[in-house]
C-alpha cells in the first residue's frame, strides 16, 4: 500500500509496480479483505482520472480467472478506510515538535540516525546521548576519538575471540560507537531539501545507510527481563542498566582489553556518579546531623506543579496556508479546537530543583542520642559533589484521586546554563551542634551505658502470634525487631522475613521468656496428636503448628 503523509504505513509498492509497467493495469484490491460480500472489498484504482477508491462490479469473476474463489473467505486485514480513522484518531500530533517547520537535512559523523527495531525509541534516544558524540570521553573509549579508529579497527575488536563477539559487551559497544561518530553509514544530503516528499532522493530507504543495534540491544538485554523482550521499556530504567553492564564489563577487562591508566574516567558510569547528602534537624533540641547517600547516577525530581503558570501564548505565522506542507496543515478537528486554545502549563525546572532542596518534614522519626525516642525532624538535601556530566529525571506519573498513576501535563523550561551551586552542602555550619555518631563513644564505659537496650519482648504478644502457627524464636526475633510488643507489626515483619536463614534460630538473651513460654504453651497444650497430623495430611495446606493452634481454640474439636 501507499505510504502515510508521515512516512508510516506502507511500501508503495502497488504504486511503484503500477508506474514502472507504463500505467497499463490501475486496479488493485487488498487480498485481506475478500470476503463473499465482494461490493465490501477495498478496491483501488490508480488511473490519473480516478486515483481513488472504486467499485468493481465483476470482481468475482476476475478472481476466479486469478484462482481465487470468494465463498467463504473471511476478512483478515483493516481495510484502507478503516486504517486513515484509526490513524486520524490515534496520532500524537501534540508530538510533532518541528510541526510548522523547515526542516534542513543534515549528515556526518555525530549525525547518524539509529533504524528503530520496534519499540526500541528508548534504547535509541540513550545510545544516542552516550556515544553520538555529545560526551567527549565515552567517544573517546568508545568511538573514533582522537584515536583514530574506524568502523574496522579498534581496540575492542582485536581482543575478543570471534565466537564470542555477539555476546561481547566492549566489543558491540564499541562497534555502535564507532558506527555513530565516523559518519561511515551516514547517506548523501538529498537534491531536495523535503525528503519527506522526496523518497527516492532520500538515503534513509537505501539499506547501506541503515544502522541497526540489533546485536548491541542483544548483548546489553540478554540478561534482563524486561529489556530482552520487544515491549516499550522505562529510558532511565534502561540507562542504568546500561552503565551497570559496561561498568562489569570494564572491570572484567581492566588491566587486559582496557588499559590501566591514570586516567580518572576508570568506569564509564564515573562521568555521572554523584552523592546527595540530607541535613536533618531534630525538633526536640534543634542539633543537627548529616547522613551521605549512596553513589547515585541520576537526579529524580518531582514537578511541583503548585508552582505552573500558563505559558505566553505562542505566535501565529504569518505563512499562507496555501502553499503550507503535510506537516503544516491544521492537525486538530473542530471537536477540540476548545482545548487546544488553551495555553499549556510550565513549570521552570529551577523550581523543581528548588523543590527537591526545600526542608521536608518527617514524623516520628528514631533520634540515637535520645535513646531512640521518637520526635519531629526537618530535612534538606544537597549535593555532596557534583558529577561531569547530570542526568535528570522528571517524574512525570502521579497517583491520582482514583489511585490510578495519571501523566501530568506540563512543559517544563530548561535554560541553557544553570547555577547549581545554591545546593551544594556547605558542611557545618556555625552555631551548629551536630549529634554524635551511633557507634562513636569517649571511653568503654560510657559506651556501655550509652549504648539504647533492647527492647522488653511482651510475652503475651509473643503467644499470640505462636497461637497463629508461627514459631517461638521467630515471634520473638520479630517482636525484637519492631519494638517489643507490637502484634500487628511483628506480622508484617515476619512476612518480610519468615525465609530467612536464622528465622527461628534461638535468641541467647531472650532464653529465660522462651522457657517461660514453652512451658506456658506446653500447659496449654492438651490436642490429641494423632488429631493433628490427621488433620494436616488430610487438609494438606496447613503446617503442624497451625493446626496444633486452631485445635487449642477449639478445644481439641476437629469440626
Amino acid at each position: 500500500g501507499r505510504k502515510n503523509w508521515d512516512g508510516s504505513g506502507g511500501s508503495n509498492g502497488a504504486l511503484d509496480h503500477f508506474l514502472e509497467k507504463g500505467s497499463v493495469h490501475p486496479l488493485v484490491v487488498k487480498l485481506g479483505t475478500i470476503t463473499s460480500d465482494v461490493e465490501a472489498a477495498d478496491c483501488y484504482s490508480y488511473a490519473k482520472d480516478e486515483d481513488g477508491p472504486v467499485t468493481i462490479p465483476n470482481l468475482a469473476e476476475l478472481l476466479m480467472k486469478r484462482g481465487i474463489k470468494v465463498a467463504g473467505l473471511k476478512k483478515t486485514v483493516k481495510s484502507t478506510a478503516e486504517l486513515e480513522v484509526e490513524l486520524n484518531a490515534n496520532y500524537a500530533f501534540d508530538a510533532i515538535t518541528e510541526s510548522g517547520s523547515n526542516l534542513v537535512p543534515v549528515t556526518g559523523p555525530g549525525l547518524q540516525g539509529l533504524q528503530n527495531l520496534g519499540n526500541s525509541c528508548y534504547i535509541n534516544s540513550v545510545v544516542q546521548t552516550l556515544f553520538g558524540g555529545t560526551i567527549p570521553e565515552l567517544s573517546q573509549r568508545y568511538g573514533i576519538g582522537a584515536n583514530k579508529n574506524t568502523v574496522h579497527s579498534h581496540p575492542f575488536f582485536n581482543t575478543v575471540a570471534p565466537k564470542n563477539v555477539i555476546d561481547d559487551v566492549l566489543c558491540q559497544t564499541a562497534k555502535l560507537g564507532c558506527a555513530l561518530t565516523s559518519g561511515d553509514f551516514c547517506g548523501p544530503l538529498p537534491d531536495s531539501i523535503m525528503v519527506a516528499d522526496d523518497s527516492k532522493s532520500s538515503s534513509t530507504t537505501d539499506p547501506k545507510y541503515r544502522l541497526a543495534p540489533r546485536f548491541f540491544k542483544n548483548a546489553i538485554a540478554k540478561s534482563h527481563v524486561d529489556f530482552c523482550t520487544g515491549q516499550q521499556q522505562d529510558a532511565a530504567q534502561y540507562l542504568q542498566h546500561l552503565l551497570e553492564m559496561l561498568d562489569r564489563a570494564e572491570l572484567s577487562s581492566r588491566g587486559k582489553r582496557l588499559a590501566t591508566t591514570n586516567d580518572e574516567l576508570q568506569l564509564s558510569s564515573r562521568l555521572f556518579a554523584f552523592q546527595t547528602t540530607s541535613r536533618i534537624t531534630c525538633s526536640a533540641d534543634n542539633k543537627v546531623k548529616y547522613t551521605d547517600s549512596a553513589p547515585e547516577m541520576m537526579l529524580s525530581l518531582r514537578i511541583p506543579m503548585e508552582l505552573a503558570s500558563p505559558s505566553p501564548a505562542s505566535e501565529v505565522p504569518a505563512e499562507s496556508t496555501s502553499t503550507s506542507t503535510p506537516d503544516q496543515k491544521r492537525q486538530k478537528s473542530d471537536d477540540n479546537a476548545t482545548e487546544k486554545d488553551k495555553s499549556p502549563l510550565v513549570v521552570p525546572l529551577q523550581s523543581c530543583l528548588e523543590a527537591w532542596g526545600a526542608a521536608s518534614s518527617i514524623d516520628d522519626y528514631r533520634w540515637s542520642h535520645l535513646s531512640n525516642v521518637s520526635h519531629k525532624a526537618t530535612s534538606q538535601n544537597r549535593f555532596a559533589n557534583f558529577p561531569r556530566y547530570l542526568f535528570v529525571q522528571l517524574q512525570r506519573y502521579e497517583m491520582g484521586p482514583d489511585w490510578v498513576p495519571r501523566k501530568i501535563e506540563v512543559d517544563v523550561d530548561v535554560p541553557e546554563t544553570l547555577d547549581l551551586e545554591e545546593l551544594k552542602n556547605k558542611g557545618a555550619q556555625e552555631g551548629e551542634v551536630l549529634i554524635p555518631e551511633e557507634n562513636t563513644c569517649t571511653s568503654e564505659n560510657n559506651s556501655a551505658s550509652q549504648q539504647p537496650s533492647a527492647p522488653a519482648i511482651d510475652e503475651g504478644a509473643v503467644a499470640t502470634l505462636m497461637d497463629m502457627g508461627f514459631g517461638m524464636y521467630g515471634c520473638m526475633r520479630a517482636l525484637k525487631a519492631v519494638g517489643g510488643n507490637n502484634v500487628e507489626s511483628a506480622m508484617n515483619w515476619i512476612f518480610e522475613h519468615n525465609t530467612d536463614k536464622d528465622f527461628n534460630d534461638p535468641l541467647p538473651e531472650a532464653t529465660n521468656i522462651g522457657d517461660n513460654i514453652a512451658s506456658q504453651q506446653s500447659d496449654k497444650s492438651s490436642v490429641d496428636e494423632g488429631t493433628v497430623m490427621s488433620l494436616v495430611e488430610n487438609l494438606g495446606c496447613f503446617t503442624v503448628d497451625q493446626v496444633r493452634a486452631a485445635l487449642n481454640e477449639t478445644n481439641g474439636s476437629a469440626d
